[in-house]
C-alpha cells in the first residue's frame, strides 16, 4: 500500500530565469552590497553578478509588482497584488522579513517609496481610490492615509529636499502632497500655458522645489512648487517610464530604447540608444534603470537586464534574459545533458544551461509556441504551435529539419517514443497524430477516441502503447504506431510507462485534492528512481508527493513562488532539478532536488545555511488539504469567530443612528422598570472547542468558564458566582501559579484579556489592543509574572505580557495553521512552545519579537496539547492519533501510544502524568510514560448517586483535565463537569447543551422546571429549584428550534428542524404522537390556553398550522405571510392568534380556521393576550434599540404579573424594560452574560426566576427576579440604557446647553464594569502572606 504521508525529501529553489519588466516600472537597484535586486513572479530576487548567485525572498503570496529600496540599501520593500495585499520590508543581505504592512490596500499595492531618513515609507494602493498611505515601518502603524487620486497613479515619491513633503504622478495629473501630522493634503500641480495636460510616468525631486517629471510624449516637463515652470522636448521619441536620481544627476529610459543621463541641473550629458547595442533589437523598450557610479542597470519590457559601464557605454553587458510577456506553456528537458528548452506566446524558442544559470540559444518562430519535446538521442527538437503545426529543428544549430501543418487547433501536448521512431502529437482536434521520424516525420498512425482537447500523453518502455488524457477528463490507450484505441484493459496490466506525466489514473489518484476541479493541475512528472511526484497547479504551487499515490488527498509538500498558474514542470534527465515554468508570469524556475538521506546531513552540517535557506518553513509546509485529521479536530480548525457585529461598534453605531433620531418628533421615553435580575445559575461549560479549561482553585472551588462569564463553582452547596468582566465568548482560561488568580480571552475585534482573582471577582489586570478576532491559548509562566497568549487572527500572533504592568514584552506571527495551546518554559521563562495543527514549534524571546524553530518529526502530527516535563528540555505532547511524544529540546525521542483518537489533555503532576483522550479515558502514568498505573472510564454505570445531572453517552471526548483535593475534575465535548474520585465513583457536577445553536425553551405552567431544545438533537428538561439539575433527557432524530407546555404541564410539543413536530409526555420524555407535514424548520409551536384544546405550530416556510389536540387533525391554516415566522401569541379565549416575521411584519389570524384579520393598533391592546413573546406592535416599540438596524431582538416575554417585559437580542445583552414600552428607545435595565445572540427569554409561572438561552454559545442562564425596593448595591448589575437621561428636564439652559454637546466616549458600551462590594457570607477573611504560600514571588 503506497505510503500516504508527505515525502522527506525537498526541492530549494536555485535560479530563476527572467525580470519583471511589463506593467511595472523603476524596479531594479544595486543594493549596498553592489548586488543587483528586483522581482520576478511572487519572489524578490538579489542576484551577484560577481559570484553570479541568486538569493530569494519568498514572503509573498501572489505577484510582486513594486519595489522600493531603503536609502541605506540593504533594506528592500515589495508590494504585491492580490485581494489583501501587503508590503514585506526585508533585508536584502538576509532575505528575511523585517517587517509586514498589511490591512489597508485593496486589489495591489502599485508603487513605494522611503523617505530620506528611511524611517517613513509611503505606498500607493490600486484600489479605485488609489489610496496613498505613508507607514512608520518599524512598527506597521499607519501614520496617514488619503484617496491619490481617481485615475492610476503611476509614480510616488518623497521631496528629499523638504521634508513631509510628497509628489505623485500619473494619468492627467501630478499632485503636490504635505503630510501634516496624519493629514496628506494634495494640491494638484497648474500645467498652464507651457505645456499639455499629459499623463505623466514618473518623477524626481531637486532642490528649490524643483521636480521634473517623464510624460507620455517623450518630454520632461520641470515644475517649480506647483506649477510647471518649463519643459525639455523630444529628450525622449516616446514616453518616459524611469526616472533614476543619484550623486551624479538624472537617468531616464523611455520607451524608445534610449537610456540618458542627465546632470544635477537637467543638462543633457549623454544618450546610450540600446536598440543600436550587439544586443539591441528592434521595439526594444526600457522599463527601469538606476545609475550608481561608474554603472548603469537597465531593465527591459522583454524581461532583460543590463548593465551598462558608463565609459564603455556601446557594450552593454546582457545579465538576465526571460521570456517576454505572453503565456508561456512548452517546456522540455535534454534526454542527456543539463539543459532546458522552453517555447512561449512570444514566438520565441529558448535553450537554458541548468548548470551555468544561462541562457545559451535563442531562435525566433514563425507562430507562438505552445509545447515543444526532444528526440531522444538529443538531436532534433520538436515544437507544437499554437495554429495547429508542428516544427522540428536541430539541437545544435536550431535550423528547421521539417515544418508540418495537419490540424487547425493548438498542438498541445508532443512526445517522442522511448526507442525514437516516432513522434506522438496531440491537438486541441480530440486527437494525437503518429509520425514516423526516420520517414522525415511521415504521418503513420491517428489515434482519435477522444472527445475533448489532448492534454498529456506518455510512451510505453517498448513504444508499443501510447496514454492520452483529455480536457473531458478521459484517460485512453492505443497501439502504437498505428493509434487503434485499446479496449482490453487486460492486455494493458504489464505494461510498464517511460514516463508519467498523466494528470489521471490510479497511480496519480492522490494528487487531486478532495473536492477539486479536473483541469486546476496543469503538469505532472515522475522520478521513477526516487518514487517522487512533482506538480504544478493554477494556484501557483509547486508539489512533491510520493509516487505512486493512489489515494485522493496524498500529503505534499508544497513550495510557492510562481504567483499565478504553473504551466510546466519537469524533471532534468538526471533528477537532480525540477524545472517549473509559470504562465502569466512567463518565467522559469530550477530547483534544486534534495533528497531524503541529503536532508537528514544537511541538519548537522550546516544550521547557517539552514537559515539562509530562503525556502525554509514559510513555503515547506507539509499540510496538503488534512484529510487525515479526526473529525472532532477537523470541525474545530473549520470554526471562525468573527462576527457581524462586534460591541465596539456599537457607540458609533449609536452615534450614527442618533443623527436621524434626531429628526424625529420624540414622546416621552418610558421609564426603567424597578425590579432587576442577577444571575443565579448557568448551566453549560464549554468543552467543544476548548480545551484545558478547568481548574481547582486554592480555596477548593471549581473555575472554568461558559459564554462570556468566568464561573467560580462552589461543589459542596452547588452555587455558583460570575466574573462578568467580558463581553463575549470567552475561549480560554489559565490559571496562576498559586490557583488564586485566573486569566480568561475572550472573542472581539479588539480581544481582550482579563486577569481577576477568584475570591474577590475583582479584575486585576486587563490586556488588550493587540489580538484581533479572539484569543484561543493561554499560559502563565511559574513564577507568575509573565503571561503568554496566542490570537486568532490569520498568523495566530504568540503576545508575551508582563501582566502586572499590562506591558508587552514580544511577539511574533505563530503560524499560519491553527495553534491550540502555548506553554512557558517553567525553568526558562524565556522559552515557551506552541503546538497546534500540524505542528510544534520552540520558541525563545529575542527583543521585542520571539523566533521559533518546528520540532523535528518524522510525519508531522497535529497537536491537540503539551506540557513540560521534569527538566528544561524534555516537553510531552499529545497527538491527534493518540500518542504522546516525548521531546528534548526539539528532537522527538519516542512516542508511547495512549489513548485511541486524540489526546486532548495532558497534565504533569509532582511525580507523573495524566492524559484524557476522545476515547472518554483518563489515564494515570508514571514519570517516564512507560507504565500506565490506572485508567478510568466515563461511564453511566459509574455514576454517582450525588450527580447533578445525567450523562448523555458512555465514553464522552474529554477535553480537560485538572487534580486536586483528591479528585481528577474531567471536562467533556459534551458540556458537562465531572469528579472523578481516586478509588472510582464519578460525580457529574454541572452540564449544559452541546455544540450546536439552543432555540426553543419552555417554563412549566407551575412548577419550577423548564425544558430546552437544541440543534445537538436532545430535549432536556431542567429543575430550576435549589437542586439545578438536569432531571430528564431524550435524544431526538433531528435537531429542534422550539418547544412548549400544555396548559396542564403534562404534554410537551416540540418542533423539529425538519419541518415535523411530536408531542410527548412532560414526565417521561415518550412520544404521544407525531406529525410531519412541513419541509422547513418549525419555528415556534404554541398551546392554545384554558385546557389546551388547539396547538399552532409556525414554520419557516410561511405558514401556522393549527390542530385540535383531542382529535390530532389540522383544523386550519394560517395563510398570507410573506417571510418565516418568528413569533407566536394566543388571546386567552384561545380564538386569535398574533404572528410575527422575520420581515418585521404583524399578523392576527382567527382560530382554529386560520382565517387573516385586519386588527387596528388601538384595538390591538386592548385583547387580552395570554401570553405576550412578540417583538412588534405598538404597544413594546420601545424595545427597538437605536441601532435596529445592525441588530435583531430575537425573543421577548412578558412577566405573568404584567409589569416587566424582558428581551434578548443578537449583541448577547438581556434587557428588562417597564410594560407597555410606549413610545420609541425607552430606557431599560441590561445585562451582560450570554455572548452571541440570546436566543429565547421566558419567565417562570411565579416570575420568581428569569430563564434564557443562548444560541452558540449553548448556555441555559438562570437570573433570580428581585422586585422594587429589594436592591442593595451588587456586583456587576449594569444598568446602562441606550440614550442616557436626555429630555430628563430640570436642567438650566446652560447645563442642557453643555449636556447635549456630545463628547463621542459618552456612548461607549464597553462594560468594564465597576466592581464594589462582597456580601457578607461571601466575605473571606484576608489570607495572611503564609497562607498565599509565599513562595512565589509576585
Amino acid at each position: 500500500m503506497a505510503d500516504r504521508t508527505a515525502p522527506n525529501c525537498h526541492l530549494r529553489l536555485e535560479w530563476v530565469y527572467g525580470y519583471r519588466g511589463h506593467q511595472c516600472r523603476n524596479n531594479l537597484y544595486y543594493t549596498a552590497a553592489k548586488e543587483i535586486v528586483y522581482f520576478v513572479a511572487g519572489v524578490g530576487v538579489v542576484y551577484n553578478t560577481r559570484e553570479h548567485k541568486q538569493k530569494f525572498f519568498l514572503g509573498h503570496n501572489d505577484d510582486i509588482i513594486s519595489l522600493a529600496l531603503h536609502p541605506e540599501r540593504v533594506l528592500v520593500a515589495t508590494g504585491q497584488v492580490g485581494k489583501e495585499p501587503y508590503i514585506c520590508v526585508w533585508d536584502s543581505y538576509t532575505v528575511q522579513t523585517v517587517s509586514i504592512l498589511k490591512d489597508v490596500h485593496t486589489h495591489g499595492i502599485a508603487c513605494l517609496a522611503f523617505d530620506l531618513e528611511g524611517q517613513c515609507l509611503v505606498s500607493v494602493g490600486l484600489d479605485s481610490k488609489n489610496t496613498i498611505c505613508v507607514w512608520d515601518w518599524r512598527r506597521g502603524k499607519v501614520l496617514a492615509a488619503a484617496p491619490g487620486h481617481t485615475d492610476r497613479i503611476f509614480d510616488i515619491s518623497w521631496d528629499l529636499y523638504q521634508p513631509s513633503k510628497l509628489v505623485s504622478c500619473g494619468v492627467k495629473h501630478i499632485k503636490f502632497w504635505s503630510l501634516c501630522g496624519n493629514a496628506l493634503t494634495p494640491k494638484r500641480g497648474v500645467f498652464g500655458k507651457t505645456g499639455d495636460l499629459q499623463t505623466i510616468l514618473c518623477l524626481a525631486c531637486a532642490k528649490d522645489e524643483i521636480t521634473y517629471s517623464g510624460a507620455l510624449n517623450g518630454d520632461i516637463y520641470v515644475w517649480k512648487g506647483i506649477n510647471l515652470m518649463r519643459t525639455v522636448q523630444g529628450a525622449h521619441g516616446s514616453g518616459i517610464f524611469s526616472m533614476n536620481a543619484c550623486e551624479e544627476g538624472f537617468a531616464t529610459g523611455g520607451r524608445d530604447g534610449c537610456v540618458r543621463l542627465w546632470d544635477l541641473n537637467f543638462k543633457p550629458i549623454t544618450v546610450i540608444d540600446l536598440r543600436e547595442t550587439d544586443q539591441g533589437y528592434k521595439g526594444l523598450s526600457v522599463r527601469s534603470v538606476c545609475w550608481r557610479g561608474d554603472h548603469i542597470l537597465v531593465g527591459t519590457q522583454d524581461s532583460e537586464i543590463f548593465e551598462i559601464v558608463v565609459h564603455d557605454r556601446n557594450k552593454p553587458f546582457l545579465i538576465m534574459q526571460g521570456h517576454c510577456e505572453g503565456e508561456l506553456w512548452a517546456l522540455a528537458v535534454h534526454p542527456t545533458k543539463p539543459l532546458a528548452m522552453t517555447g512561449s506566446d512570444d514566438r520565441s524558442v529558448r535553450i537554458w544551461s541548468l548548470i551555468d544559470h544561462a541562457l545559451i540559444a535563442r531562435c525566433n518562430m514563425e507562430e507562438p509556441i505552445r509545447c515543444a519535446a526532444v528526440s531522444t538521442d538529443g538531436i532534433h527538437l520538436a515544437l507544437g504551435m499554437k495554429d495547429g503545426s508542428f516544427t522540428v529543428l536541430r539541437v545544435r544549430d536550431m535550423t528547421e529539419v521539417v515544418h508540418i501543418k495537419d490540424r487547425k487547433e493548438a498542438i498541445h501536448e508532443l512526445k517522442y517514443s522511448p526507442d525514437g521512431t516516432h513522434l506522438a502529437v496531440g491537438s486541441n482536434d480530440n486527437s494525437v497524430d503518429i509520425y514516423g521520424v526516420v520517414q522525415r516525420y511521415k504521418k503513420v498512425g491517428e489515434c482519435i477516441g477522444s472527445h475533448s482537447f489532448i492534454t498529456h500523453m506518455d510512451w510505453s518502455t517498448d513504444s508499443k502503447y501510447l496514454q492520452t488524457n483529455d480536457g473531458g477528463g478521459r484517460r485512453l490507450f492505443y497501439r502504437m504506431p498505428s493509434g487503434k484505441e485499446v479496449s482490453n484493459r487486460e492486455e494493458l496490466k504489464l505494461v510498464q510507462w517511460a514516463s508519467w506525466t498523466c494528470v489521471l489514473g490510479p497511480e496519480v489518484n492522490g494528487i487531486w485534492p478532495k473536492y477539486s476541479d479536473i483541469n486546476d493541475i496543469n503538469s505532472v512528472d515522475a522520478n521513477f528512481s526516487n518514487q517522487i511526484l512533482v506538480t504544478a497547479d493554477d494556484y501557483g504551487l509547486v508539489k512533491l508527493l510520493r509516487y505512486p499515490c493512489i489515494k485522493k488527498g496524498a500529503k505534499c509538500k508544497k513550495y510557492l513562488g510562481h504567483s499565478a498558474h504553473i504551466t510546466n514542470a519537469r524533471w532534468s534527465h538526471d533528477y537532480q532539478w525540477v524545472i517549473t515554468i509559470g504562465g502569466a508570469d512567463h518565467s522559469v524556475f530550477q530547483w534544486k532536488f534534495i533528497p531524503e538521506r541529503k536532508s537528514k546531513e544537511a541538519l548537522h552540517i550546516a544550521p547557517q545555511e539552514t537559515l539562509a535557506d530562503s525556502n525554509s518553513e514559510e513555503s515547506d509546509s507539509d499540510q496538503s488539504d488534512v484529510p487525515e485529521m479526526d473529525s472532532e479536530i477537523e470541525q474545530e480548525t473549520q470554526l471562525t469567530y468573527r462576527r457581524q457585529v462586534y460591541k465596539e461598534d456599537l457607540p458609533q453605531l449609536k452615534e450614527q443612528s442618533k443623527e436621524k433620531r434626531r429628526a424625529l418628533p420624540m414622546k416621552k421615553r418610558e421609564r426603567a422598570p424597578g425590579s432587576g435580575v442577577k444571575l443565579h445559575f448557568i448551566h453549560g461549560y464549554r468543552g467543544y472547542d476548548c480545551r484545558s479549561n478547568l481548574f481547582y482553585t486554592q480555596t477548593g472551588e471549581i473555575v472554568y468558564h461558559v459564554a462570556a462569564v468566568g464561573v467560580v463553582y462552589n461543589r459542596q452547596q452547588n452555587t455558583q458566582r460570575f466574573y462578568m468582566g467580558h463581553n463575549d465568548d470567552i475561549l480560554c482560561l489559565a490559571i496562576h501559579p498559586l490557583k488564586d488568580f485566573v486569566a480568561t480571552g475572550q472573542v472581539g475585534r479588539d480581544s481582550s484579556i482579563h486577569i481577576w482573582d477568584t475570591e474577590t471577582l475583582k479584575a486585576m489586570s486587563v490586556l488588550k489592543g493587540f489580538h484581533q478576532i479572539g484569543v484561543c491559548a493561554l499560559d502563565f509562566s511559574a513564577d507568575g509574572k509573565r503571561l503568554a497568549s496566542v490570537g486568532l487572527d490569520e498568523s495566530h500572533t504568540i503576545v508575551l505580557w508582563d501582566w502586572r504592568k499590562g506591558e508587552k514584552l514580544s511577539a511574533m506571527r505563530g503560524s499560519k495553521d491553527k495553534i491550540f495551546v502555548v506553554k512557558i518554559n517553567p525553568y526558562l521563562p524565556d522559552k515557551l512552545i506552541t503546538a497546534g495543527v500540524k505542528h510544534m514549534k520552540f520558541w525563545h524571546k529575542a527583543g521585542g519579537g520571539l523566533i521559533g524553530r518546528k520540532g523535528n518529526m518524522g510525519k508531522t502530527e497535529t497537536m491537540m496539547c503539551a506540557v513540560y516535563g521534569w527538566s528544561e528540555e524534555m516537553v510531552f505532547s499529545g497527538t491527534c492519533t493518540g500518542d504522546i511524544c516525548i521531546w528534548r529540546d526539539m528532537f522527538l525521542m519516542k512516542t508511547v501510544k495512549a489513548h485511541d483518537g486524540p489526546v486532548f489533555s495532558v497534565h504533569a503532576l509532582e511525580k507523573g502524568f495524566v492524559t484524557g483522550g476522545k476515547d472518554g479515558i483518563v489515564a494515570l502514568w508514571d514519570d517516564t510514560f512507560e507504565r500506565c498505573l490506572k485508567t478510568y472510564a466515563i461511564k453511566r454505570a459509574v455514576l454517582a448517586p450525588g450527580s447533578k445531572g445525567l450523562l448523555l453517552e458512555d465514553n464522552p471526548s474529554i477535553r480537560a483535565i485538572s487534580l486536586g483535593h483528591g479528585h481528577i475534575l474531567v471536562g467533556t465535548k459534551n458540556g458537562e463537569i465531572l469528579e472523578v474520585d481516586k478509588s472510582g465513583p464519578i460525580t457529574l457536577l454541572v452540564q449544559g447543551h452541546m455544540e450546536g445553536e439552543v432555540w426553543g425553551l419552555a417554563t412549566h405552567p407551575h412548577l419550577p422546571l423548564c425544558a430546552t431544545v437544541s440543534d445537538d438533537k436532545t430535549l432536556r428538561i431542567w429543575d430550576l429549584s435549589p437542586s439545578h439539575c438536569m432531571l430528564a433527557v431524550r435524544k431526538l432524530r433531528k435537531g429542534g428550534r422550539c418547544c412548549c407546555f400544555s396548559p396542564d404541564g403534562k404534554a410537551l410539543a416540540v418542533g423539529l428542524n425538519d419541518g415535523s413536530f411530536l408531542m410527548v409526555n412532560a414526565d417521561t420524555l415518550e412520544d404521544l404522537v407525531s406529525f410531519h407535514h412541513r419541509k422547513d424548520i418549525i419555528t415556534e409551536i404554541r398551546f392554545s390556553p384554558g385546557i389546551g384544546k388547539y396547538l399552532a405550530v409556525a414554520s419557516a416556510d410561511t405558514f401556522v398550522d393549527i390542530y385540535n389536540v383531542m382529535s390530532s387533525k389540522r383544523v386550519g391554516v394560517c395563510k398570507g405571510c410573506h417571510s418565516y415566522i418568528t413569533h407566536l401569541d394566543w388571546d386567552k379565549r384561545g380564538k386569535l392568534l398574533q404572528v410575527n416575521t422575520s420581515a418585521k411584519e404583524q399578523f392576527f389570524f382567527e382560530a382554529p380556521r386560520g382565517k387573516r384579520q385586519t386588527i387596528p393598533a388601538t384595538e390591538v391592546e386592548k385583547v387580552d393576550w395570554s401570553t405576550w413573546t412578540c417583538v412588534l406592535g405598538p404597544s413594546i416599540e420601545g424595545i427597538w434599540p437605536v441601532i435596529s438596524e445592525v441588530t435583531e431582538v430575537t425573543s421577548a416575554c412578558l412577566s405573568n404579573d404584567r409589569k416587566v417585559l424582558a428581551t434578548g437580542d443578537d449583541l448577547g445583552y438581556v434587557k428588562l424594560f417597564r410594560y407597555p414600552v410606549k413610545g420609541k428607545y425607552a430606557k431599560f435595565k441590561r445585562y451582560v452574560a450570554h455572548s452571541t445572540h440570546v436566543t429565547n427569554v421566558r419567565w417562570s409561572h411565579d416570575d420568581s426566576l428569569l430563564v434564557t438561552v443562548g444560541g452558540t454559545d449553548t448556555c441555559l442562564m438562570i437570573w433570580a427576579h428581585e422586585p422594587e425596593g429589594h436592591r442593595e448595591i451588587r456586583q456587576c448589575d449594569s444598568e446602562e440604557s441606550d440614550i442616557d437621561s436626555e429630555d430628563d428636564g430640570g436642567y438650566d439652559s446652560d447645563v442642557t446647553r453643555e449636556n447635549e454637546i456630545t463628547y463621542t466616549i459618552k456612548a461607549l458600551s464597553t462594560n468594564m464594569r465597576t466592581m464594589t462590594g462582597v456580601k457578607p457570607h461571601l466575605q473571606l477573611k484576608e489570607p495572611t502572606v503564609d497562607e498565599r504560600q509565599g513562595v512565589v514571588s509576585r
